[in-house]
């Protein structure tokens, strides 16, 4: 049985190409593809790296530690348009497979990702993203010349013979089929004929109610009109979607986009406005294409109504046994004017088993060439990236890079900077207490336990100084309903729990906890879990540890340094007036209260005491003018070669103990050292940072 999962992003085989292809686009080297081998890319000068080696003419390497995390220059929609002039020009040879070779060094054991374009069938969709997908795929995209008339069905088989071939050299690897408009329909009817393949779909603004599209009324009218006429179709398309030339959704959304990063390298008005009078040749050309492609396909691959049964007869097949197991997300852009893709999106998520959305409100209908979207860190967020049958949580992870950590310093600036001021201390080898971070340890695995704030205040401003002062990563381990739920309800929707899984956080596994402390991981736990995070009314700083030591004996047997912290401050943020007794004696959210616990997954059910509550609820907080923010990292403390002595559970549990009263020493020094900071409030600090600048430091306390 196949496991295939799918995205819908909302807002031996056919005659392939074997010639070398000659192209004049600048920084794009194609390579043609032969389904019948595995492609051959050329080699680069350059001297391969520690941990990476060449195969097939890519450099590959076995870890992502190895994998090369430096960025460009995100290419613009201007770079797509040149690019694409190319490709609009017809050779008369058939559908083929091209890989671009920008991708630069590539993880061992990367799966296969297959892009399957829209109605303009260039192949350059994922253009944006080719130098991040290169990192974690093997890319190979669908290129549909301008003159091909291929039925729709003919291109589900060629689709279809690719994915076999491939799948019957790497059996244990998924494949991913990437589709965008008409492109995201080959994936849905090639996933359907072949559920005994794993594949995993992404899914951009799939036609597959194209019927309904405001556009169907022109297909009659491009059908009989002569060429030369065609070329004033796209003003037509313009005027009925409010878009210039390309229906991209927010009235020039895409253009402003690339003039706005244009304008801020070139600082100029005259040559803003050179790039502005460059576009409407761009457009021209490439709705040539656009238009051609736009008929052939809504008109003449099938009959629509033939089209629509046969979609409707894959889609349904994803609802027969043998495809139960396979979990669809599913993502939409909420600006699209051409296809209907919200009410699309919603039908999906309805009629597909296990089926997930991802919605962009301010995206229109070409999602993957719209600014704010990169197509990885959207499949980080949903744990989609995988290189064998299952997700591990571990080593199927991919590392954040520069830019992932700077678009959430600049999202939580404020917070940060402003509401929280967080103060760190951090504890040396030798006992001395010093601000900032320099007495953690250089090398894992480290275990961090501590407190969890009121609703997890501290989480953000931690892990944030911990990537940006030592860079490191702190991988939580957290409530499984972040990751997934029993079954639909009232609980956020998943896709609110994005940035946590970006960000490395894991669920809450024994398994998982293993493999974090083998691979030298940073750990951050919290004992007293959602019952400390939820706390009652006056139990501020109060520990909810479990009476048996979960943890001790594990980072024993790794030899991991345990960090006891504490973290102060909620008290100053806000104050809970309602708490979940006060709700508990209301029957109206008495009730609410237990159908959103089982909604998630129940943890600790053969604990005992308050730590085993662990019912799903909102308390009532009354919030305070914000004050700031202290965390105390005590000294670490050593398990390496004591992992005979703590078998004993007796010792573990006295380490356990240990454990749990430096954190509560650690809340006791931070409760007390707060009140001698001049800053500690809100009005202070700003002036302070009126004064110095508001990225300067604020000072605290005498150490």
């Amino acid at each position: 049985m196949a496991v295939t999962g799918a995205f819908f992003v909302a807002g031996g085989c056919w005659s392939v190409f074997r010639r070398d292809m000659k192209s004049a686009i600048g920084g794009m080297r194609m390579n043609p593809i032969s389904v019948s081998t595995r492609p051959l890319t050329a080699s680069s000068e350059q001297a391969v790296a520690p941990g990476v080696e060449e195969k097939g003419g890519k450099k590959i390497t076995k870890r992502f530690e190895d994998v090369d995390v430096s960025e460009v220059e995100r290419p613009s929609l201007q770079d797509y348009f040149e690019q694409s002039k190319d490709f609009i020009r017809s050779d008369g040879g058939p559908p083929r497979w091209f890989s671009p070779l920008e991708c630069g060094t590539r993880l061992e054991n990367s799966p296969l990702l297959l892009f399957l374009p829209g109605i303009d069938g260039v192949g350059l969709g994922l253009m944006m993203h080719h130098h991040r997908l290169g990192r974690i795929f093997d890319i190979w995209c669908l290129n549909i010349p301008v003159m091909d008339r291929t039925p729709f069905t003919e291109l589900v088989k060629l689709v279809e013979r690719t994915v076999r071939s491939e799948n019957y050299h790497s059996p244990d690897k998924p494949i991913y089929l990437v589709g965008e408009s008409l492109g995201g329909c080959l994936a849905l009817a090639v996933a359907a004929r072949n559920p005994d393949i794993d594949l995993a779909l992404i899914l951009a603004n799939p036609a597959t109610s194209f019927g309904k599209s405001l556009l169907q009324p022109l297909i009659p009218l491009m059908d009989v009109m002569p060429g030369q006429l065609n070329l004033g179709v796209p003003y037509v398309l313009s005027l009925m979607t409010a878009v210039p030339c390309l229906n991209i959704g927010d009235p020039l959304g895409v253009v402003m986009a690339t003039v706005e990063k244009g304008f801020a390298r070139q600082q100029t008005i005259g040559e803003l406005s050179q790039v502005l009078g460059a576009l409407p040749a761009y457009f021209s050309e490439l709705m040539v294409k656009v238009t051609g492609s736009f008929t052939y396909f809504a008109s003449r691959n099938l009959p629509l109504e033939a089209k629509d049964a046969f979609l409707s007869f894959c889609i349904c097949k994803f609802t027969s046994p043998c495809c139960e197991s396979r979990n669809i997300d599913t993502f939409q852009g909420g600006k699209d004017q051409f296809i209907s893709s919200q009410e699309e999106g919603e039908r999906l998520c309805h009629v597909l088993p296990n089926c997930k959305i991802r919605k962009f409100a301010n995206n229109g209908h070409f999602l993957f060439l719209e600014d704010g979207i990169d197509l990885v860190t959207v499949i980080k967020g949903v744990c989609f990236y995988r290189r064998a049958k299952c997700y591990d949580y571990v080593t199927d992870y991919i590392p954040m890079v520069p830019s992932e950590v700077k678009q959430a310093i600049e999202e939580h600036r404020k917070w940060i900077n402003i509401a929280a001021s967080p103060v760190m201390l951090s504890t040396m080898e030798d006992g001395k207490i010093v601000r900032g971070l320099a007495g953690i340890p250089s090398e894992g695995p480290v275990l961090f336990v501590g407190y969890h704030m009121l609703l997890g205040l501290e989480l953000a401003p931690m892990i944030l100084e911990f990537l940006t002062e030592r860079n490191i990563l702190l991988r939580g381990i957290a409530h499984p309903m972040i990751f997934k739920r029993s079954r639909s309800g009232s609980l956020p929707d998943l896709s609110s729990f994005d940035s946590f899984r970006v960000f490395g956080a894991v669920p809450v596994s024994g398994s998982i906890f293993y493999k974090l402390m083998s691979s030298k991981s940073y750990i951050l736990l919290y004992p007293g879990g959602m019952r400390e995070a939820l706390h009652r009314k006056d139990e501020e700083y109060k520990l909810f540890w479990p009476e048996s030591s979960e943890f001790i004996r594990m980072a024993a047997r790794f030899g991991a340094k345990i960090v006891p912290f504490g973290v102060v401050g909620e008290d100053d943020i806000g104050e809970v007036v309602i708490d979940y007794d006060d709700l508990m004696k209301i029957p109206y959210f008495r009730d609410q209260i237990r159908d959103l616990t089982n909604q998630s997954v129940i943890l600790r059910t053969e604990s005992s005491g308050d730590v085993a509550n662990q019912d799903v609820h909102l308390p009532g907080v009354l919030p305070k003018v914000p004050g700031r923010f202290y965390y105390f990292f005590g000294k670490p403390i050593e398990t390496e070669g004591r992992k005979h002595e703590l078998r004993d559970k007796e010792k573990a549990h006295e380490l356990y103990l240990h454990s749990k009263s430096e954190v509560e020493s650690c809340l006791a020094y931070l409760k007390e050292k707060r009140k001698g900071d001049p800053y500690r409030h809100l009005l202070p600090r700003l002036l302070y940072q009126a004064t110095h600048g508001f990225t300067t430091e604020v000072p605290t306390f005498d150490i």
